[in-house]
């Protein structure tokens, strides 16, 4: 008969560590990604104090800004009219409406409901969380959000 050796597993030292995916983030980078928080909530939070106006822009001017310069020159509803709005309709639940408002504005307000907690907890642990490379992933996030606002602007043209 024969004897079969058996070799034991080497020790470890210390348990492996777990290593949360994402790039690291320095000071300076965690104190933005706070003020960028902070940034995105106030402008929820100042979006539930303007009432959605019922034409589907013009929400801004109850910040006493004027009405869109682009629409007084051109006649046109410029690719961002109804963009207040859609976020007024959008803090308030009322998806449907803040799509008929502006849908790229839907978008980006979906966008920033996301990156608010994602830019508090990635720096909270020091990386960005499950981004290797954010500015790459933000950069075709807009592009996408852009080229929706100048297809629904487009479209918008084509039915007036």
């Amino acid at each position: 008969m024969s004897e079969t050796s058996i070799t034991p597993a080497p020790l470890l030292d210390s348990p492996p560590e777990f290593v949360i995916p994402g790039a690291p983030l320095g000071r300076g980078s965690r104190v933005l990604l706070c003020a960028w928080t902070l940034f995105l909530i106030a402008g929820f939070g100042l979006a539930t104090r303007l009432e959605p106006d019922p034409r589907g822009y013009g929400t801004h001017q109850s910040l006493g800004l004027p009405p869109c310069s682009f629409q007084i020159l051109f006649g046109l509803k410029c690719p961002s009219c109804g963009s207040t709005t859609s976020f007024a309709h959008f803090v308030r639940g009322q998806w449907i409406s803040s799509i008929r408002s502006n849908p790229s504005a839907f978008v980006l307000a979906l966008f920033c409901a996301a990156m608010a907690p994602w830019s508090a907890y990635s720096a909270w642990i020091g990386r960005t969380w499950r981004l290797e490379e954010p500015a790459k992933a933000i950069v075709w996030m807009l592009s996408g959000i852009v080229t929706l606002a100048l297809v629904q602007w487009l479209v918008r043209i084509a039915l007036e």
